[in-house]
């Protein structure tokens, strides 16, 4: 019996989504008056120490492969759960997002910010946390459940 591989790929899903995500940590961070080396040194700060903070271009190179690991765990956790849990290709592909996004979003602010950072989960300013949810939910979760979801890829 051979597999059926799922469709698109899942090189495709991880840089749709680490792109949509990353576009959109990068303009936040303009609007918020901070600049998107700053934002991406404060990404290498997690694996590399607050010295990151003052690597410069290095840092900022740096923050953005972080980031593209972290994505690339995040796709590939719902890779391996789509291609092992038929069921979850034929729910609602929207309800399926939601709840992936939302645990996404519960692992890196419930587990890996405040261990790494010391962030309060859940967040003191609800307005930030839901700057948070937001990509979670519809640059990651909604978009990589769609893809997975869609007849061809069952």
């Amino acid at each position: 019996m051979t597999r059926r591989r799922l469709s698109p790929s899942p090189l495709s899903a991880w840089l749709l989504c680490g792109t949509l995500d990353i576009v959109y940590a990068a303009l936040w961070s303009l609007s918020a008056g901070g600049t998107v080396g700053g934002m991406l040194r404060g990404v290498a700060k997690g694996p590399f120490g607050d010295a990151a903070g003052d690597w410069g271009l290095g840092g900022a190179l740096l923050g953005l492969v972080t980031h593209y690991a972290i994505m690339g765990a995040m796709v590939a956790a719902f890779v391996l759960l789509a291609r092992h849990w038929a069921g979850l290709r034929r729910w609602p592909w929207g309800w399926v997002g939601l709840v992936y996004g939302l645990i996404l979003y519960g692992v890196m602010n419930g587990i890996v910010l405040p261990l790494r950072f010391g962030t309060p989960f859940p967040p003191a300013d609800l307005f930030k946390g839901a700057v948070a949810l937001f990509p979670h939910i519809f640059f990651v979760g909604l978009p990589l459940a769609w893809l997975f979801a869609r007849p061809e890829a069952r």
